[in-house]
Formats: C-alpha cells, sequence, structure tokens
C-alpha cells in the first residue's frame, strides 16, 4: 500500500499546483488508531488519490521498475496456507449416509479455502489445465467434465481453485493477473503490451452447477489479481488486489526528473474510471458491466494511491451469480486470514516501501519494515464491515503467521536483514485485543531466533509454536495464556528445519521441512514429530528423512494431508534418483504414507502417477491426496488413482491428460 500521510488532503483544491512530498517513512507499532472514512464524493476521492500517488510516482512508474508490490511478484499458486484442521472423519460432510472423508487442510474450522480439489464423500470434483472433472468415489467413474478455459491443457497457465457446496461449485481461475501491468514502453512506441481502456483482466470466477452434467450457471470478472477466499456456510468472501490502470511510457531522452514529472502529469490526466475496478457479471443469460461506486470505497489515515483491495462477497445458495456487493479500500493486501466471524487482510509494506526508497536514494531503516492488518466484521451473510486495523513491525511468512484466540489475535513476524555475513533480523510475537472494536497490542515477545527468519509458526489454543532458521532449527514454545504478558517457555536447537507444523494429538506437533548440516545447507525433506506436551521441554520424539526429497507440502499445506481416524499422514514428494522413473533421467514423483505412533513414524507405502498421454518425458508431480470411505484418492495433472488404506493396493484410474 504504501504510506502517505492523507490526513488534511481534504483542503487541497488542486491536483496539479500542490507540492508533492516525499512519502514519509511508515510509522507506528501495534495500535488501534486506524480509522477507515469514505470519500465524500468521486471527485474528492480523485483529488486525493491523485495526490497521494504523485508522491510515490518515480521515473520508472510506481517503483523502481513499475508497481513493484502489485506487479512484480507471481501469484502463489493457491491460497497462501492453511491451518489447524486435521482432515477429521466426516469434515464438510454432505448430510446423513454420507461416507466418512477428509477436507481441504484448512486454517480455522468451518472456514474452507480454495483449493484444486474438493470432496462433500459423494462427489470428488477437481480443477486442471483449465477443466473441471467431476469423479464417483464410490463407483470410481468420472461422471463429468467442462471446459472452462479454451487452451489452458495446451499452455498450462489457468490457474485455477475451486470452493464447493451442495450442487454448486465457485471456481477461481487467476488467469489473466500478469496482463495488468502495463510495462514502460519507449517514447512514441505503441503501449500494446497492455490493455485498452474497455479491458477487464483478472481473476474469473465461474458458478458451475454440479446437479446433472456439469454446466455454467454464471461468470464474474473484475480488475485486479486474485488474494485469495474464504467459505463459511454458502457464503464466499473472494480478496482482490487492483491498481490503476494507467500507463507511464519511458522517455529515453529526459533526465529522472523530467520522466518523474511527466508521469505525474499523466496522474493528473487519470479519471475515476482509471483508478476504481470495473467488473462484469454474466447470469440468467445476460451480461452486465459495472464499477465500483465511489461511495463504496474507504481511506485509513494514510495511503498511496497506488493499490486497492475489493472483498467480494457471494452466495453459492443463490439461484445466480450476483455483482458481488464489493467493498473497497484504498490499500493493499497479500495475507488473508479468517476466523468465520471476522476476516484479516494483511500487506507486506517492503513490496512497496523499500523500492519506493531505493529510488529516491534513501537508505531503509527498521520501521520501514511493517505489516498492516485490517478486521472485517463477517459474521452476517451481507457485505463485510470495517471494525480495525493496527501496524505491526516486521513482515509475515504467511497467514499461519495469525491466529485468534480468546477475544485477541496473535501475529508472528520477522524484521531486519536475513542476508548477508553479518545479519541483523529477529523475530517477535505482538497479541493484539481483537475484541471487535479495537486492535491495539497488549503484549509481545521479541528478539526470537536472532540473525534468522521464521519458516513456520503454528497457534494450538493457548499456546505458539515458532520456527526460525538460518543454520540450525530453533522450535520455539511460546506462553500466550496471559495476553498481555506472551513468554518464551522453551526451544528446541535441532539441525534443519520445519516449514510447515501440524497438531497430531495432545501434545504432539508434526513439522514437514527439510533436514540440514550444521552449516544450514538443506539435504532433503524431512518429517519431524516433537513432543510439546511439557512447553518448557520441547523435544523431538522421531524424524523421517528423505534425501535430496522436496515436498509441495513445504510451502502449501493444502498438500498436506493427516486423516486422525487412523493417525495416517501423507505428503506429495519429489526424489531425485528415485524409482523407476528416475530410470529416464528424471526425478520421481510419489505420494509418501506414514502412521504417525506415539514412538514415530510408520511406512505404510507410496503412490505414484504414470505419465501423461501424449506428454513422452513430462513429469507428474502428486499434488493432493484425500480420504473418502477408506480410500486414499491422490491427484495430478494427469489424473487421479484411488488406493486402498487396508492394502495400500490400487483400485482404481482415472487420466485427465
Amino acid at each position: 500500500m504504501g504510506l502517505v500521510l492523507v490526513a488534511s488532503l481534504s483542503l487541497l483544491s488542486g491536483c496539479t499546483a500542490e507540492a508533492v512530498p516525499t512519502p514519509p517513512r511508515p510509522g507506528g507499532v501495534p495500535a488501534g488508531g486506524f480509522r477507515l472514512v469514505a470519500f465524500d464524493s468521486c471527485a474528492q476521492a480523485l483529488r486525493q488519490l491523485k495526490t497521494a500517488a504523485k508522491a510515490y510516482v518515480g521515473p520508472w512508474g510506481f517503483g523502481p521498475g513499475g508497481d513493484a508490490r502489485t506487479f512484480g511478484r507471481a501469484e502463489q499458486a493457491g491460497a497462501p496456507a492453511a491451518k489447524s484442521v486435521d482432515a477429521a472423519p466426516g469434515a464438510n460432510a454432505a448430510g446423513a449416509g454420507t461416507p466418512d472423508h477428509s477436507g481441504t487442510n484448512t486454517h480455522e474450522a468451518g472456514v474452507d479455502e480454495p483449493d484444486l480439489v474438493k470432496t462433500d464423500g459423494k462427489r470428488i470434483v477437481t480443477v486442471t489445465r483449465g477443466k473441471l472433472y467431476v469423479i464417483d468415489p464410490a463407483t470410481r467413474q468420472l461422471t463429468g467434465a467442462l471446459e472452462l478455459a479454451p487452451g489452458a491443457d495446451r499452455f498450462g497457465w489457468a490457474d485455477g481453485s475451486l470452493l464447493l457446496h451442495g450442487d454448486r461449485a465457485l471456481v477461481l481461475l487467476r488467469e489473466g493477473w500478469a496482463a495488468i501491468a502495463k510495462p514502460a514502453v519507449p517514447e512514441g512506441r505503441p503501449a500494446a503490451a497492455g490493455p485498452t481502456r474497455g479491458d477487464i483482466v483478472g481473476p474469473r470466477l465461474v458458478m458451475v452447477d454440479l446437479a446433472g452434467p456439469p454446466k455454467i450457471i454464471g461468470e464474474y470478472r473484475i480488475d485486479g489479481s486474485l488474494v485469495d477466499a474464504r467459505q463459511v456456510g454458502t457464503t464466499v468472501r473472494v480478496v482482490v488486489r487492483s491498481a490503476p490502470r494507467i500507463a507511464f511510457p519511458y522517455r529515453e531522452r529526459a533526465t529522472d526528473a523530467q520522466r518523474t514529472a511527466a508521469n505525474r502529469e499523466i496522474i493528473d490526466r487519470a479519471t475515476a474510471d482509471d483508478w476504481l475496478p470495473r467488473y462484469e457479471v454474466t447470469a440468467g443469460g445476460r451480461t452486465s458491466t459495472g464499477r465500483v461506486d465511489c461511495e463504496r470505497v474507504s481511506r485509513p489515515a494514510s495511503y498511496s494511491g497506488t493499490s486497492l483491495v475489493t472483498v467480494l462477497s457471494f452466495d453459492l445458495g443463490a439461484a445466480m451469480l450476483s455483482a458481488g456487493d464489493p467493498v473497497t479500500l484504498t490499500a493493499d493486501g497479500d495475507t488473508v486470514y479468517s476466523t468465520g466471524s471476522r476476516l484479516y487482510v494483511a500487506n507486506d509494506q517492503r513490496w512497496r516501501v523499500l523500492p519506493m526508497l531505493t529510488a529516491r536514494n534513501v537508505a531503509p531503516d527498521p520501521k520501514d519494515e511493517t505489516t498492516e492488518i485490517y478486521q472485517f466484521d463477517t459474521a452476517g451473510a451481507g457485505p463485510p464491515r470495517y471494525v480495525a486495523a493496527a501496524t505491526v513491525p516486521g513482515w509475515l511468512i504467511n497467514q499461519y503467521a495469525m491466529s485468534e484466540w480468546d477475544g485477541h489475535l496473535r501475529v508472528a513476524t520477522t524484521s531486519g536483514r536475513t542476508w548477508g555475513d553479518r545479519p541483523n533480523s529477529t523475530s517477535s510475537v505482538y497479541v493484539l485485543r481483537a475484541d471487535g472494536t479495537t486492535l491495539a497490542q497488549v503484549g509481545k515477545v521479541t528478539g526470537l531466533g536472532k540473525g534468522e527468519r521464521i519458516h513456520a509458526v503454528r497457534f494450538v489454543g493457548g499456546s505458539g509454536y515458532v520456527v526460525t532458521f538460518r543454520q540450525t532449527d530453533p522450535l520455539y514454545t511460546v506462553d500466550l495464556r496471559d495476553p498481555t504478558a506472551p513468554k518464551v517457555s522453551g526451544e528446541l536447537k535441532i539441525n534443519g528445519y520445519s516449514a510447515y507444523l501440524h497438531p497430531v494429538g495432545e501434545g504432539r506437533l508434526l513439522g514437514v521441512g527439510q533436514e540440514a548440516s550444521g552449516q544450514g545447507r538443506v539435504q532433503g525433506t524431512q518429517l519431524s514429530l516433537f513432543n510439546v506436551a511439557d512447553p518448557a521441554e520441547p523435544s523431538r520424539i522421531a524424524q523421517y528423512h528423505v534425501r535430496q526429497g522436496q515436498s509441495e507440502a513445504e510451502f502449501d499445506p493444502h498438500a498436506f494431508l493427516y486423516w486422525s481416524a487412523e493417525r495416517l499422514v501423507v505428503v506429495p514428494l519429489t526424489v531425485p534418483g528415485a524409482g523407476a522413473v528416475s530410470k529416464r533421467g528424471l526425478p520421481s514423483n510419489v505420494a509418501l504414507a506414514l502412521r504417525v505412533g506415539d514412538g514415530g513414524f510408520t511406512e505404510v507405502g507410496t503412490v505414484d502417477h504414470e505419465l501423461a498421454a501424449g506428454r513422452s518425458g513430462e513429469l507428474v508431480m502428486i499434488r493432493r491426496s484425500l480420504v473418502v470411505d477408506g480410500v486414499l484418492w491422490t491427484v495430478s495433472d494427469a489424473g487421479l488413482k484411488a488406493t486402498s488404506l487396508a492394502t495400500m493396493k490400487t483400485l482404481g484410474w482415472l487420466r485427465t491428460a
């Protein structure tokens, strides 16, 4: 979002005559001082957005090479992360008589997250390469297929995920996010790489009816890029970020000062249509277009004018797809966390403030690393209601760095330089009061992992578990039962690190990450079983190490399955030099199944997927695993395989590619 103080902007009457200040450094520590204010009119909104944006624009546009925050990072494939729900029997049950089945590994119970496969026990629905497939797990037959993004199978660029309720699926396609940016072009040449004024380039949401053969019954497009989504019951909240649709041509025969001045003039000529997100809805055989109204846009006390966050609300139980009831902030967002009744949107200021400081030859300061957190009330079915906001020093690794418990939000961050010979980084846990009216700091623990950064966080009730790493892995246990006086209870130092932590019973924690040498050189995937029953003396009970292995579960917890009924953990693995595929000189790809006992791990077996038809030499990575009625289903771009949990023998193979 970047920070420009604009509390007095309403006193400004012009857009070109006023002096444009250098953006101040972000200030403050966790506090409840943020207040959101709606714009009085479109004229006021446009005037203030222009003034704020001109303080950030430079010779290259918004940042050294354009808008470094919105366009400088690729989207993560799928939702940022998930949390503490083990895939319990009957999760997401569709009703009486539904077979026991696992659900998506999510952060909070009852709050679903988009993923590439879903099941309600009676059907399995998956999205791959722009196509949706429906499988009957009882007969192990493919019962339907639907083309969602023509050409995606050939180019593989339609990143899809979905949410499921009853006979409805909402598919979220991130296709087109990279085309939002209009890259700088030499003066006099057409800016053909960017979209035209009439284009809507951004995520595409597709409502699919699954009652019979799958069919599209609604589509929604909006300017911007998909951040994430959450579902409670039939209500889905979709978070989208967008940027002004303004092209800044690069002038070859000009100084940086002249280029900056010219870019400010371009901002002066922009209209509200260049800032506010536009959307297109197709439902009931009709297509309508719209734009977020100015009265639906609010501003915090500080903002840059270079980014907007919009929260959309959809009802999967409705007959048709709606216009999304948008609520928009002049802010940025990259991490979403929801408890069901509250939605949190956080943004990492490093991606905007640090490039801006670099462009102006201003030395960065630890205060430049801050995260802003916005809290919304989502208890009802209507649009979310803004409640409060706060800043915390440092940056979040993912949504697991946030957790609400007993009226408080716990936030784990890392601050400082993590690279070079003399890193000065440190990590902290902040406790904010989240009582529905404020987000004010009431306690903190600092000084964790000096010279390291956070690799994994897990909050379980009144306890927190923080893993930092550079050469060794301290697992910190943090006592958060008294929110005003949190404290470190214990510390365990071992080689390697955990990138994801999952509770697997009372006093037990399972970690998925990488083993490492004493010098910090990673040596392959490891699963660790920790005893945290005594917070003062955490210990590792067992380790399962796969040399040179890598697992998607290390960076996307949706790839992790824990089936508590049988204490079964399943993770995808890519291992060079193992299995039949390695005979061709390629890594092998398997799903590894382990049983978690009181004393350690027992290997149950592995599942592999054959190469896709017509793609000689193409690797098939297993992406997800789920359980339905005693059968382990593994999912890849090539298809789905059914494996007996009792015998680990193959029961069926359904090819989708």
